[in-house]
């Protein structure tokens, strides 16, 4: 084991924990494929934003190429259950294996802590009516918040109908979970009606050892990492983590490093593989857990990242939903795109290299973007004009 690494090393650890530098599988993809995936990045991260096609989608697109979407939708909607959602880094699609070791989170919001102030306040205040819609789940479902006759909310958090507030705390609590979706939309059903009773039926770990567990998940995942980093993946406090880091220190499964330039203290997991290259490419969505950590991106990479879409459209820098793109080991452009289904177009509306792209970036990339509109079912791709990259990436579109 080592006591320092350079950041090239910590890179190459960070890429192969999160499943880089494999060859992508030929001939049809299953779930044995996604399951690969999941053992490398353990979740996948849940947003409403489609611009291209909705996050959890996207990180298995990125390591194991093209596969229909279908696997994943099967996975967390069909029995036998092999993914549940609920809240990780954000809401996240878990591996069912996962669900004895988020027990004590659910407990901790049936008792209204750790969770949001607003949904904490309507759990003390409306837990008749929360046991109503408790009801309802118990004797209706699966059932969607907006089929509560008069409960239809106008959006957003303040937007939110007193239904929706009812099926939110609830979820939080464990009481129900996600059977499927409809669109987007959540239909609830009770866990063990959705759980494989294998899985329901296990033991409840203690909060101290589910952490453990959790932060040691964390560790596989991100290989290389600070003690902010390692909370950061389940969303765990200081108060919760710091302790069961230490623990995992003692047990030598953690291994303290200095990674060249951090000023942080690092974690080296004992089981971290440590190749000599990475050879990969990939479009990466936001919320992909390689890039989600904006502090550890840059650290990491040198790749200062900011989602935009939040941003007025005249103060973007590069633009509404911006993808980096992995070339080896170095995010060495970030892209602009948008899948435009009505025109059967992948859109992309601007194109920016990094400093140090080399010079055949373009040619690399014009590849990725064929793979993801043929993933994505469209027919054409379309280079706008805004960003250092695009008259290249358009001349390397046009010569392939």
């Amino acid at each position: 084991m080592k006591e320092k690494l350079s950041l090239a090393a910590a890179r190459r650890v960070a890429l192969a924990a999160q499943g880089f530098g494999k060859a992508r599988p030929e001939g049809p993809v299953t779930y044995r494929h996604l399951k690969s995936v999941l053992k490398h990045t353990e979740l996948f991260q849940i947003d409403s934003v489609s611009a291209v096609v909705r996050a959890h989608y996207m990180p298995a697109f990125s390591r194991i190429g093209a596969y229909p979407m279908a696997v994943l939708d099967e996975a967390a909607s069909r029995s036998p259950r092999k993914l549940f959602e609920y809240w990780a880094h954000e809401a996240s699609y878990l591996p069912v294996e996962t669900w004895p070791l988020v027990q004590w989170r659910m407990a901790n919001a049936r008792d209204n802590r750790g969770i949001y102030g607003r949904l904490a306040e309507f759990g003390r205040e409306k837990a008749g009516y929360i046991e109503e819609i408790f009801r309802r789940v118990e004797s209706e479902g699966p059932i969607a918040a907006s089929q509560i006759e008069g409960q239809k909310g106008g959006g957003g958090w303040w937007g939110w109908s007193d239904a929706k507030h009812a099926f939110e705390w609830l979820f939080w609590a464990g009481r129900i979970t996600t059977a499927s979706r409809r669109g987007f939309e959540r239909l609830y059903d009770l866990p063990e009606r959705v759980i494989p009773r294998d899985v329901f039926d296990l033991p409840t770990p203690d909060a101290p050892d589910a952490i453990r567990e959790l932060l040691r998940i964390s560790a596989r995942a991100l290989g290389v990492a600070t003690a902010a980093d390692l909370r950061d993946y389940f969303r765990l406090s200081p108060a919760e983590a710091d302790e069961r880091i230490a623990d995992l220190v003692e047990a030598g499964e953690l291994q303290p490093v200095r990674v060249e330039g951090w000023s942080q203290k690092a974690f080296l997991f004992h089981e971290a593989r440590m190749p000599r290259r990475i050879e990969a490419q990939a479009l990466l969505a936001p919320f992909d857990p390689l890039v989600w950590e904006r502090g550890r991106t840059e650290r990491l990479f040198g790749f200062r990242y900011r989602i935009e879409i939040y941003t007025p459209a005249h103060k973007r820098v590069h633009g509404y939903y911006v993808l980096p793109f992995l070339m080896n080991e170095a995010l060495v452009a970030r892209l602009d795109i948008k899948a435009d289904r009505p025109a059967g177009i992948l859109r992309v509306h601007s194109a920016f290299a990094e400093p140090h792209a080399p010079a055949h970036t373009a040619e690399v990339l014009a590849v990725e973007l064929r793979r993801m509109a043929g993933w994505l079912g469209l027919s054409g791709i379309e280079i706008g004009q805004s960003g250092d990259l695009a008259p290249a990436l358009a001349g390397a579109m046009d010569r392939g």
